[in-house]
């Protein structure tokens, strides 16, 4: 009897990893995991563990810095992932099988002195730095104005990118054509590839907060309304220009936030096509859902009257402008965590 997590792969899912623990991935890759992400906090998180306290000390022995050896190891932990994965990359001859390496969130901080202009200028320069080499490293990319700003740039210069920190279809359209006025500048559109992270549980944190007014049945619906909707139009906008791989959208922030909801929430209503980046704990819940079978749901928005609330109830704008307050936050703090553990453990030794 096939597993939860096998079910969700058969029905159209491509199911990646939120976290590149060299444990977790190797863990699910036999849940049918064919990629993964990563990020300061997950890097952190890892670090913290201790089991990396050797290498740490190895490369501050070589003379790095603090901001030095979080990337070091970084680009190491992401390595790892990508061999666990390199054989699904050959075999989707480059569609699936991608892990993804995030870019300095520092860039983002409020205490940041650089200009829009220097900002992107840099997401440019660090894009082609840790691509350089990599046939299934995704440089994952946010959807502020200057990571917009750089997008054209990197899709022109042949790297495979992912678009990340995408709350709204403002965001979305201006990645997505910035992306591709830069895929068409490349001699070839063979092996063009490009993802689009849009955040899901998040949203229904804020509504709950901030548009209590929303009725029963579409509180809690916001997030996933809001994914389907622009999975949809992103398959519309793809469908007419023959490419050889496909340009998908990852639903991300799938495990739930609301202890009263099934762990399986998010990724039940998505199910079905493109790629989810479920947490390590989110898998391993629903693997214990027995007799759970996923089917897909995807294209199934929720009744007529619950989607004309969120139309009516639900400012995009104001949602977009505020989680990316927050978003920008819990983007850049992390890092700066990282760097502050590196120099603990450095400090102790």
């Amino acid at each position: 009897m096939p597993t939860p997590l096998e079910t969700l792969v058969s029905c159209g899912t491509k199911l990646w990893l939120d976290s590149i623990d060299p444990d977790l991935v190797l863990e699910n890759r036999k849940f049918g995991a064919t990629g993964a992400t990563s990020n300061p906090i997950i890097i952190s998180d890892l670090l913290k563990t201790g089991r990396f306290d050797d290498q740490i000390m190895e490369l501050s022995k070589q003379g790095l810095s603090d901001e030095d050896i979080a990337w070091e190891m970084t680009d190491r932990l992401v390595k790892q992932a990508q061999e666990v994965f390199a054989e699904v990359h050959r075999s989707t001859k480059g569609d699936d099988g991608y892990v993804s390496f995030e870019l300095d969130p520092l860039l983002e901080a409020a205490d940041c002195p650089l200009s829009h202009d220097e900002k992107v200028a840099r997401y440019i320069e660090l894009g082609k730095k840790w691509a350089k080499g990599h046939t299934n490293r995704m440089i994952k990319v946010p959807g502020t104005p200057a990571g917009l700003g750089a997008l054209e740039e990197l899709a022109a210069a042949g790297i495979t990118l992912n678009v990340t920190l995408l709350f709204s279809r403002r965001q979305y359209v201006a990645a997505r054509d910035a992306v591709w006025r830069g895929a068409k500048r490349r001699p070839s559109l063979e092996g063009f590839k490009s993802v689009y992270s849009i955040f899901v549980s998040r949203i229904d944190v804020y509504t709950k907060k901030h548009v209590p007014d929303l009725s029963a049945g579409a509180q809690g619906l916001v997030g996933i309304v809001n994914a389907q909707r622009l999975w949809q139009e992103n398959r519309q906008f793809w469908s007419d220009k023959n490419l050889n791989l496909k340009q998908e959208f990852i639903f991300a922030s799938t495990g739930t936030k609301d202890p009263s909801d099934s762990p399986d929430k998010y990724v039940d209503a998505l199910a079905g096509s493109d790629i989810q980046t479920n947490p390590p704990a989110t898998n391993a819940a629903i693997q214990k859902l027995t007799g759970k079978v996923f089917s897909r749901k995807v294209d199934r928005l929720p009744p007529t009257e619950i989607v004309a609330d969120i139309d009516q109830k639900v400012d995009f704008n104001k949602l977009e402008t505020v989680l990316m307050e927050e978003g920008l936050a819990k983007f850049a703090d992390p890092l700066k965590a990282l760097l502050e553990l590196i120099a603990k453990k450095r400090a102790a030794k």
